[in-house]
């Protein structure tokens, strides 16, 4: 399986899926929002318009990590993408 995690390096949760991913041997590209400007850029595009972020828009909750699948669909649930 093939994945993007959008998500922070500081953040423990986005830390323990990218283990556990590692661990499943799915093949992860990180996009770091803390480290690379373009990464924030793109999350940020993605939390302001994607229906995903309706309860977490208005909050101060960030919606980090954020699993997108090869296909372009995107969920907040590590479930879903190891299941």
């Amino acid at each position: 399986m093939k994945v993007t995690v959008i998500g922070s390096h500081l953040c423990p949760d986005t830390l323990y899926a990218l283990n556990r991913l590692a661990g499943a041997g799915a093949e992860v590209e990180f996009k770091d929002i803390l480290s690379c400007h373009a990464a924030l850029q793109d999350y940020l595009q993605i939390r302001e318009s994607s229906p995903l972020y309706a309860e977490i828009r208005g909050t101060r909750r960030l919606g980090v990590p954020c699993f997108e699948r090869e296909d372009g669909t995107l969920t907040l649930d590590l479930n879903d993408i190891l299941g």
